[in-house]
């Protein structure tokens, strides 16, 4: 079997396609088509659907609102209402721009921020070791007891 080619940014997706470019299941997309006006697949005979690129830009903006920002189905369709399509398009492309314009160091400097301790951190994990000897030595004292 031979791979297939690769398609040009421009050529319509399949329902399966999308799907698992978008990581989600077949019947969230059609449910989301139930639930957003904006995404409107072309279809053909048998209902086969067909979406442009401009659908699969909408469907992602979807997904990200609702599972990455956590809006729920109903807050999700009130954003898109309020602010639009076009321009909730254009507040992810740009947000995809900062993304992907992160340099190494700024990744090693999160790493590095996320391992620094607080002194309240500190001190809490002193607390914690005190409190599991603690524990630890009565532990101890009640199985001398029961060995004897």
């Amino acid at each position: 079997m031979t791979p297939r080619a690769v398609k040009s940014p421009n050529a319509f997706r399949t329902i399966s396609e999308v799907a698992n470019s978008m990581g989600v299941p077949q019947h969230v997309l059609r449910f989301w088509e139930s639930k957003f006006s904006q995404i409107a697949p072309m279809k053909r005979g048998g209902g086969r659907r067909y979406y442009r690129p401009e659908d699969v830009e909408i469907i992602e903006a979807i997904r990200n609102l609702l599972h990455e920002d956590g809006y729920t189905i109903k807050g999700a369709q009130k954003y898109l209402k309020e602010h639009g399509v076009k321009n909730v398009l254009k507040d992810m492309s740009v947000e995809n721009t900062q993304q992907s314009s992160c340099t190494e160091n700024d990744y090693e400097s999160q790493i590095l921020n996320i391992t620094k301790k607080s002194p309240q951190t500190v001190n809490e994990d002193a607390d914690v070791t005190a409190s599991l000897k603690m524990l630890r030595n009565r532990l101890e004292k009640i199985r001398r007891n029961l060995q004897i």
